[in-house]
C-alpha cells in the first residue's frame, strides 16, 4: 500500500500522487499532513527549501477543497513569479484526476485580463504574489469572502521583501473564521509577529532544528583576493566537468555581468532577475531545466522558487545582505534528500561571516583551497577521457565512413590517435591555464608584496569605470590595441579611474609598446609596469588623484597647483602608508613627481625645497601679482593672505577666498 493512501488521502489524489513517483512522505509531510487533515486548524511549519513543504501543504489542501463549487476556497501567497508557477503546476498534477479542478496562478509581467477570466471561470484554488493579488483585489477582480483556507509559503522571505502591508491588505479580504498556514525555512521575529496577529493557537510543527541547513550539504568557502573572484569561479567550474550550479550574486547588474562574462568564456550560463520580461524568464529556465546551460546566475529574489533536480553546487559569488538567506540559497541543491555542495567565495574580511552562518545553520564550513591550473586541467582531460570511453557508437550510421577514416589515420599508431583525439579539446584549457596563477588568498598577498610573479607582470593603465570600462571591455579593449591574445590577460582590476592589469610576461612589452601613442575618447592612453606607480597604487587613487577631463580632451591641471595632492592628504605629508617618496603625475603631461622634489616656484623660476617651510606645514600660498609663492612661514610679510585664524601680528582674520583667484582653465 502507498503510505499517502495509509494518511487518509481520496483515491484520486493517491492515484496523481503514485504517478508522481511519490512513495514515502517526507520527514515534513508526515507530521504536518496528518494535523491538516483534521481541519480547522492553524499551522505555523519549519522546514528548509528542499524538504517536500508543497505537497506538505498542497495535498491536504486539495483533499479538504470542495471542487464541486465554483467559489474561491483557498488562497496561497508566496513571494516570487517562479514559486507561484510552480506551485500551481504541482496543485495541478495533484488534482489531476478530480473532475472541475481549476488552480489559477496570478502574478505580475502576464495580462491581469486574462489571469481575471481564469477567476470568473470558477478558481478554487487561487496561488498569487503579493503585489499582483493586491492589484487584482484594488480593481475588484477577485472575490474573497468565501476563502477557507490561506496558506503563506516563504513567509520569511515575503517579509524581506518588504510585502507585510500587502499579506495586511491581502488577508483583511478573507473572513476571520478561515484557517491560516505559514510555511517557512526560518523563524525571524517578524514570522512570530505574523503567527500572533493571524493565527488563532497556532500549531508549530519542525522538520529537523529551528533555522538550521539541510544535512545533505556540504559546505565550502574559499579565500581570495577580490580581485580574483571571477577567475577563481571559472576555475571552480573547470575543477567540476559535470557542474549544475545556481551562481547567486547580490545585484541585477552583477548578475548579467558575470552571465555575460562566463558566455564569452565559453561556459553554458545565462542570468535570472528582476529586469528579465516573464517570457525572458520562463526561456531560461527552460533551457536551465533541460540541463542547456550548467551555470544558472541569480539573485536571491529570482532564484526563490526554482525547484529543479539535481543542481550540483550552489555558489555564492557574494555573501547574502541578510545572513539569513543563505538558507534559502543553499536549499537549491541537495533536494529530496539528494546531497550538494554550497560554495563560498569570499576575501580576507568576510570570514566572520562565515561563523555567524555557522551558528545560524548549526552546521561546519570546511575551508578549501581553489584548485592550480594543473588540478583544473588534469579533472577536465580525465572528464573527456570517460565521455570517449562511454560513448554510444551507432554502428549503422558510422560504418559508411570507417574505410575512409581508416585510410586517413593509417600512419598514426593507436598512441598517436588517442593523443590527437584528445588534445583537439583539451589544448585550450593548456593553454588557458599555462603559469596560471594561485589565487587563493595567502598566495595573493605574497604576490603583493613580491615585485613580481613567475610568468606574470602586472600594468598600471589610466583608464576606468568613469571611462564607461568594465574589466570585461577593458580586457577586449587591451586585446584589440595591442593585437594580444586574451588568454595572455590574466586578470584586471578596475577602478574609478585607473586600472591593474596582470598579463603573461611575454605580452607585457607587446602591449607597453603598442600603447606608447594609444588614444581613447581622444585622451592620451598610459600603460606602465607597475612597480614604476607603486608608491600611486598603494595610497589609492579613487580619492580623486586622476584629474578627469568630462568634456573631452586631455587632462589639465589647474593653474600651478604642483603642491596640491591628488590625494586627500597628499599636501600633509603624502599618502597614507607612505613616506616621502609616494609618487604623483600631473594631470596633464602626466609627468610624476616625487613628493621629496615638490617645491614653490618663483617668477624667476626658481624652485625652493619644502625642506626650508615652516614647521606650521600645509598648503604652499600664491602671490596673485607676481605668481610668486610663499611658504606659511612667510605669513607676517602678507596680511591679506589666507589664514586658518586670526595672525599673531593681531591682522584681521581673512577668509579663504580674500585673495584674487585665478582663473580656472577650461577644458
Amino acid at each position: 500500500m502507498n503510505k499517502f493512501e495509509a494518511l487518509g488521502f481520496n483515491n484520486a489524489i493517491v492515484k496523481a500522487v503514485t504517478e508522481l513517483g511519490f512513495e514515502t512522505p517526507t520527514p515534513i509531510q508526515e507530521k504536518v499532513i496528518p494535523v491538516l487533515l483534521k481541519g480547522n486548524t492553524d499551522l505555523v511549519a519549519l522546514a528548509q527549501t528542499g524538504t517536500g513543504k508543497t505537497a506538505a501543504f498542497g495535498l491536504p489542501l486539495t483533499h479538504l477543497i470542495d471542487f464541486t463549487s465554483r467559489d474561491t476556497q483557498a488562497v496561497i501567497i508566496c513571494p516570487t513569479r517562479e514559486l507561484c508557477m510552480q506551485i500551481t503546476r504541482d496543485l495541478q498534477s495533484y488534482t489531476k484526476y478530480i473532475d472541475g479542478a481549476n488552480i489559477v496562478a496570478v502574478y505580475g509581467g502576464a495580462s491581469i485580463d486574462n489571469q481575471s477570466r481564469d477567476i470568473k471561470k470558477g478558481a478554487q484554488i487561487v496561488v498569487a504574489t503579493p503585489g499582483r493579488l493586491c492589484d487584482m483585489i484594488d480593481r475588484r477582480r477577485v472575490n474573497f469572502s468565501n476563502v477557507r483556507f490561506a496558506v503563506l509559503d516563504e513567509a520569511d522571505e515575503m517579509l524581506n521583501m518588504g510585502f507585510k502591508e500587502d499579506l495586511d491588505t491581502i488577508l483583511s479580504q478573507t473572513p476571520e473564521e478561515k484557517n491560516t498556514w505559514l510555511f517557512s525555512a526560518t523563524m525571524p521575529d517578524e514570522v512570530l509577529r505574523i503567527s500572533k496577529n493571524y493565527m488563532e493557537k497556532p500549531v508549530e510543527i519542525t522538520a529537523g532544528t529551528k533555522n538550521a541547513g539541510n544535512e545533505n550539504i556540504e559546505h565550502i568557502y574559499y579565500v581570495v583576493q577580490a580581485r580574483d573572484k571571477y577567475a577563481a569561479l571559472k576555475r571552480i567550474a573547470d575543477s567540476n566537468p559535470d557542474i549544475f550550479a545556481i551562481v547567486f550574486c547580490r545585484t541585477r547588474i552583477e548578475t548579467q555581468e558575470i552571465a555575460d562574462a562566463l558566455i564569452k568564456d565559453g561556459y553554458g550560463a545565462d542570468s535570472l532577475h528582476g529586469d528579465l520580461s516573464q517570457q525572458q524568464r520562463d526561456h531560461v529556465m527552460k533551457r536551465y531545466r533541460a540541463r542547456s546551460l550548467q551555470m544558472l546566475v541569480a539573485t536571491d529574489v529570482a532564484a526563490r522558487g526554482i525547484d529543479v533536480n539535481d543542481v550540483t553546487h550552489v555558489i555564492n559569488y557574494n555573501l547574502p545582505d541578510e545572513i539569513e538567506n543563505y538558507t534559502h540559497r543553499s536549499g537549491r541543491t541537495a533536494r529530496a534528500g539528494k546531497t550538494g555542495t554550497s560554495i563560498c567565495i569570499i576575501n580576507m574580511k568576510e570570514v566572520g561571516k562565515i561563523r555567524i552562518i555557522e551558528r545560524i545553520i548549526k552546521k561546519k564550513f570546511i575551508q578549501g583551497t581553489i584548485p592550480t591550473g594543473f588540478e583544473a586541467c588534469e579533472k577536465q582531460l580525465f572528464s573527456l577521457v570517460k565521455k570517449i570511453h562511454n560513448v554510444e557508437v551507432n554502428e549503422e550510421a558510422i560504418e559508411a565512413y570507417l574505410p575512409n577514416i581508416y585510410e586517413e589515420l593509417k600512419e598514426l599508431t593507436r598512441e598517436d590517435i588517442i593523443k590527437r583525439f584528445v588534445s583537439t579539446e583539451f589544448n585550450r584549457f593548456l593553454d588557458y591555464y599555462k603559469n596560471a596563477p594561485d589565487l587563493n588568498a595567502s598566495s595573493s598577498r605574497d604576490r603583493e608584496r613580491s615585485s613580481s610573479t613567475p610568468g606574470i607582470t602586472k600594468l598600471f593603465i589610466n583608464l576606468g569605470e568613469l571611462d564607461s570600462l568594465d574589466s570585461t571591455s577593458m580586457k577586449e579593449y587591451i586585446a584589440e590595441v595591442s593585437g594580444v591574445d586574451l588568454a595572455s590577460i590574466v586578470n584586471i582590476e578596475v577602478k574609478s579611474s585607473f586600472s591593474f592589469i596582470e598579463v603573461k610576461t611575454e605580452a607585457a612589452e607587446v602591449i607597453q609598446g603598442t600603447f606608447k601613442n594609444a588614444r581613447y575618447n581622444n585622451r592620451n592612453v598610459r600603460i606602465e609596469s607597475r612597480g614604476a606607480s607603486e608608491g600611486r597604487s598603494s595610497g589609492g587613487y579613487e580619492g580623486g588623484g586622476n584629474k578627469r577631463s568630462f568634456g573631452g580632451g586631455e587632462r589639465k591641471s589647474y593653474g600651478n597647483r604642483s603642491d596640491r595632492g591628488g590625494e586627500r592628504g597628499g599636501d600633509r605629508g603624502g599618502y597614507k602608508g607612505r613616506s616621502g617618496s609616494g609618487d604623483r603625475r600631473s594631470s596633464g603631461s602626466g609627468e610624476r613627481k616625487s613628493y621629496s622634489d615638490r617645491s614653490d616656484r618663483n617668477s624667476s623660476g626658481e624652485r625652493k625645497s619644502y625642506s626650508d617651510r615652516s614647521d606650521k606645514g600645509g598648503y604652499a600660498k600664491s602671490n596673485s601679482d607676481s605668481g610668486e609663492r610663499k611658504s606659511y612661514s612667510d605669513r607676517s610679510e602678507k596680511p591679506a593672505s589666507k589664514s586658518t585664524g586670526t595672525e599673531s601680528t593681531g591682522g584681521d582674520r581673512k577668509s579663504n577666498f580674500s585673495r584674487e583667484r585665478r582663473p580656472r582653465k577650461q577644458f
